[in-house]
């Protein structure tokens, strides 16, 4: 599932080929009007059949295009690169039959490189930048004159031409790298917060099978004692076949109690068990249990103001708070501190260690996707869609613990650095109000 789910997220930078389409057919349009006009309307002069044969080749172009694949169709990076510079060499074809870069319309040069600085690997962006550099070059040397009213010609100075160049070619630069690198950071955004959904939803999973377990071994408790105490006096008592039946009965009668137990744990709801709620030391104190044995003595500290929250159990607060557990007890020397605190207004998780702390570079950065100072080939069987050592634990954390309302920040709370995470709740986001706890001996 997860390998299928990462190719799904890779792939989402491919382009659609009817988007490609449509961009054409609106730029056929756009030089159509615009070539009728110059020649109809302000009656200039200009190559009219070179003009509507370079017009007709992207008509055509997109004719093909359409027959030979379906509108979805997503192309590789190299095809759609290959349409860009096709747009490129189409309207410089254009603009050297109607003025070169005189023509106010070779500010048009720009539109297929913000297309691609979009969309494309930053390599096939400079590709196409250097090719509209090189037309733009062309144009400046090379081209019909600009139509224009014969009878009040137009001659702009070569400095004029040189500064239109100078604006096309910053113009490129500034796009091809500015948008480019906004376009990366949305995608690298995207890519995290699906990993993050894939996470949530495995941890949910996981969550909901340690819960059904525990109410199993709950419920299951009693009735397996009776029948193991039944068996026992039916052996013992082999000579008294009256008591035998008895005993036999009482087996036979827990054995049913135990299917109706587990046909209520088949539609047994996160709200509906003895184990969905419990107070934040016992959350904590099930947080931290998988990470009591790796040399590392973690220490929980109480006070608040009044009675001790209860909360739910949850998947994202469970992987949250247990990612950062783990990076602490990771980087921590001898200890780790978890601090819990609680007032009639607010709740909150310390997590700090006395390891090396944050690097200062790094820690106005923290939360960020693929931020991080773990080598990859840490990576947990060397599957790429676990977040160990791509800089994705930090954010995912972050991530699930501020969708249930918390505020998480980053700290070194000595000048030697411990690092400290500081994870705080509004109490009434977060705490279950005990008139819907549910007793566990209702249950039974």
């Amino acid at each position: 599932m997860y390998a299928f789910e990462a190719t799904k997220i890779g792939s989402h930078r491919r382009l659609r080929l009817e988007t490609l389409v449509r961009l054409r057919w609106l730029a056929v349009c756009g030089q159509t009007v615009g070539v009728l006009v110059v020649a109809y309307v302000l009656k200039y002069q200009l190559p009219l059949a070179p003009s509507f044969t370079l017009i007709a080749l992207s008509v055509w172009l997109n004719i093909i295009l359409l027959i030979k694949y379906p509108a979805n169709h997503r192309l590789r990076s190299q095809h759609t690169a290959a349409l860009l510079a096709y747009d490129c060499i189409q309207l410089g074809g254009l603009l050297y039959l109607t003025g070169g870069l005189s023509n106010p319309f070779s500010i048009l040069l720009l539109a297929p490189i913000s297309v691609s600085a979009t969309t494309l690997p930053f390599r096939w962006t400079i590709g196409l930048s250097a090719l509209v550099v090189v037309v733009a070059t062309i144009l400046g040397f090379f081209h019909f004159p600009l139509p224009w009213d014969p009878q009040l010609p137009v001659h702009l100075p070569q400095l004029y031409t040189f500064g239109i160049w100078v604006g096309i070619v910053c113009g490129v630069s500034f796009i091809s790298a500015y948008t480019n690198r906004v376009a990366h950071e949305a995608r690298q955004l995207a890519d995290a917060l699906s990993a993050t959904e894939l996470v949530l939803a495995r941890e949910t999973h996981i969550t909901a099978l340690d819960g059904l377990a525990a109410a199993a071994a709950h419920e299951l408790g009693t009735p397996l004692a009776t029948i193991a105490l039944a068996g026992k006096e039916a052996l013992s008592d082999m000579s008294d076949p009256e008591s035998v039946r008895q005993d036999l009965e009482l087996i036979s009668e827990q054995a049913t109690r135990c299917r109706a137990i587990l046909q209520k744990l088949r539609n047994l709801n996160s709200g509906g068990n003895p184990f969905s709620e419990l107070t934040l030391s016992d959350f904590v104190a099930e947080v931290i249990e998988p990470h009591r044995f790796f040399g590392v003595d973690i220490a929980i500290n109480k006070k608040g103001e009044g009675p001790e929250p209860q909360i739910a159990r949850n998947a994202g607060l469970i992987y949250g708070l247990g990612n950062f557990v783990e990076n602490a007890v990771d980087f921590a020397d001898q200890q780790v501190t978890i601090d819990l605190d609680w007032s009639q207004e607010s709740i909150s998780i310390d997590v700090c260690d006395d390891g090396p702390g944050f690097a200062p570079e790094m820690l106005g950065r923290l939360g960020e996707p693929y931020l991080t100072t773990r080598p990859k080939d840490n990576l947990v069987d060397n599957d790429p869609t676990e977040p160990g050592g791509l800089g994705l634990g930090v954010f995912i954390a972050k991530t699930l613990l501020e969708r249930s309302g918390a505020q998480v920040d980053f700290a070194n709370i000595d000048p030697d650095g411990h690092a400290c995470v500081k994870i705080g709740w509004p109490r009434q986001v977060i705490e279950i109000e005990k008139s819907f706890i549910v007793p566990a001996g209702e249950l039974r």
